[in-house]
């Protein structure tokens, strides 16, 4: 029996590790097998056309002034990629907590910093870029109009545009001030666009408001495109031992949140809600998301383009009402660059919530990540909050964990006479196993009682380990001494050797195999599996060391007094 109960641990935990692969490679990360990612290939998509542009010439195509905008030849002049860009100063438009650059060549945003986000990896103390097109890095945010005539193209995130106050200088918060705006405006194929941003204190979300004006003699029926469009590559920093998702998604009320790979794209297999009259699509990261948000309750087109080598754009296409001439239409949207704090997220936007991505334990995980809030709202710093989220798990499941603990506990008890049942039926294994269910049954001992309430609690573990890996409030949150930052491994390897030990101490506490190599691989099992931690967030092995602590003295308070109760019963006898 003890056997078997080996080998089914050891084809379960081989079935949790080929399913934790599975899902890796699902969400277009590396195998821990070896392999790359789809999101890291090179070349032509099955959705290009020959010059290397996409098929669907409505589709914008490009990040940088060089490509041409959705619909539209080419303007006259056009300059090979950057020159363009690089005659005009991007212009700043800075709040308390975001700063942005603003291209006047169609109003790219360009640079979103979020300065009360530091960068872990820059030594100079200097805050997070979440969008960016530098040092090879491209990830932007664009919008414009398409749907012109013949030879007409209409104001795109390729059109000059010039602030309508003539001043070029930056846009800042002031001291008293609720908000700071900048207005661009510029002319193509008869429409005249005004776009103003408007940031708000404390705001994340950029407020955006295009007002598009038919100078021509004809009616016009222009579309908007919002796009965000980014490179394959994951974000720097991440660690080799776990992965996050990195790449476009989208969500419909109807079809709720959809993961759409870069390596989908790549392939042209990508699947997504196509129409809607809700919804938003975006780019997240590990602690990070943007999405374009436009107005609700009208008609849009969900659309994602791979757009060059590496290259790749999620967007939304919203067609406007018929504009007469010398008539305007206004259209108001949002743009959100900033962390994925859920509170922030919920009050956004319909499901930007799901940002924060727990999968299919989201369920699970969402109430366990209020009861951290809540926790950290009466301790005041994330890691004591860790621990005391820990402690009233485990303390909740204690009807479970112990009846696991009173089972193992009176198999640890037999375990001398099971040896001797071995011993006394050699290789008759028919007599042998009746021999054992004969002393379970005389004993009251169930051989799986240990497991069942194990298996039960694995999705709220895992749902716990999802919470504190994916939640923003760990980035940059120190817990005591040498822990500066949870997100990050433990400097000095303390967490984990303490763990490690912990681990020991537990297989110590479990019963014995009576097989000598069982034994042997329950002892190094522990420093195999406490060697990944190394290199884990320091918030995760916190997790893990309270919870073997506290399962460590449950488990000896309970042997001790089954122990207690099976001498009291052999004096009895």
């Amino acid at each position: 029996m003890q056997t078997q109960r080996m080998i089914l641990w050891i084809v379960f935990s081989m079935s949790l590790l080929f399913l934790w692969d599975a899902w890796q490679k699902h969400n277009g990360q590396p195998s821990m097998f070896g392999g790359a990612p789809a999101t890291q290939q090179a070349g032509a998509g099955s959705g290009e056309g020959k010059d290397g542009a996409p098929a669907d010439a409505s589709i914008p195509p490009a990040p940088t002034a060089a490509v041409p905008a959705p619909g539209a030849a080419a303007p006259a002049g056009d300059a090979p990629a950057g020159s363009a860009a690089s005659a005009t100063q991007p212009i700043r438009l800075a709040n308390d907590v975001l700063a942005l650059e603003i291209d006047p060549v169609g109003g790219v945003v360009r640079r979103a910093e979020l300065l009360r986000h530091r960068d872990l990896i820059a030594k100079d103390g200097s805050r997070f870029v979440l969008l960016k097109n530098e040092g090879g890095s491209v990830y932007v945010a664009q919008s414009g109009l398409i749907g012109g005539p013949e030879g007409a193209a209409f104001p795109t995130h390729r059109t000059p545009m010039v602030p309508a106050d003539g001043e070029k200088g930056a846009r800042e918060l002031g001291g008293s001030a609720d908000a700071v705006s900048l207005t661009l405006v510029g002319e193509s194929g008869g429409l005249k666009l005004t776009r103003t941003y408007t940031l708000k204190r404390g705001a994340y979300v950029i407020d955006v408001k295009d007002v598009v004006t038919n100078l021509s003699g004809e009616p016009v029926q222009p579309t908007l495109y919002m796009q965000l469009t980014r490179d394959g590559d994951s974000p720097a920093g991440g660690s080799k031992f776990y992965s996050t998702y990195t790449g476009p998604v989208i969500y419909t009320d109807a079809d709720k949140f959809q993961k759409v790979a870069f390596g989908d794209i790549e392939k042209n297999k990508a699947k997504h809600s196509t129409t809607a009259t809700d919804g938003w699509a975006g780019i997240i990261e590990h602690y990070f998301v943007s999405a374009w948000i436009p107005a609700e309750k009208v008609t849009r087109e969900f659309y994602t383009r791979k757009v060059g080598d590496n290259l790749y754009s999620v967007g939304i296409k919203q067609p406007l009402a018929q504009i007469a001439p010398g008539a305007s239409t206004t259209v108001e949207s949002r743009l959100l660059a900033g962390p994925q704090d859920q509170t922030m997220l919920e009050e956004t936007a319909p499901g930007l919530d799901l940002a924060v991505d727990y999968g299919w334990l989201t369920v699970i995980a969402k109430p366990i990540h209020w009861l951290l809030q809540f926790l950290h709202g009466i301790v005041g710093n994330w890691g004591w909050a860790i621990v005391l989220l820990t402690i009233v798990i485990k303390t909740i499941f204690f009807p479970l964990q112990a009846a696991s603990y009173r089972s193992m506990a009176r198999m640890k008890a037999v375990t001398p006479r099971l040896t001797q049942i071995r011993e006394r039926y050699g290789n008759d294994r028919v007599k042998m196993n009746q021999a054992m269910m004969e002393l379970y049954k005389t004993e009251k001992i169930n051989p799986l009682g240990g497991c069942l309430p194990i298996v039960v609690q694995i999705p709220v573990f895992i749902a716990l380990y999802w919470v504190l890996l994916a939640s923003v409030e760990m980035r940059d949150a120190p817990w005591i001494g040498w822990i500066k930052d949870l997100s990050n491994p433990d400097p000095f390897y303390i967490l984990p050797l303490i763990m490690a030990g912990t681990m020991f101490i537990q297989v110590k506490l479990n019963p014995t195999p009576p097989d000598p190599m069982q034994a042997k691989m329950m002892t190094i099992m522990p420093l195999v599996f406490s060697v990944m931690f190394f290199f884990f967030p320091a918030g995760l092995v916190l997790y893990w060391l309270v919870n073997n602590i506290y399962s460590i003295i449950q488990q000896w308070l309970i042997t001790r007094k089954i122990n207690d109760q099976m001498a009291a019963k052999k004096l009895k006898g």
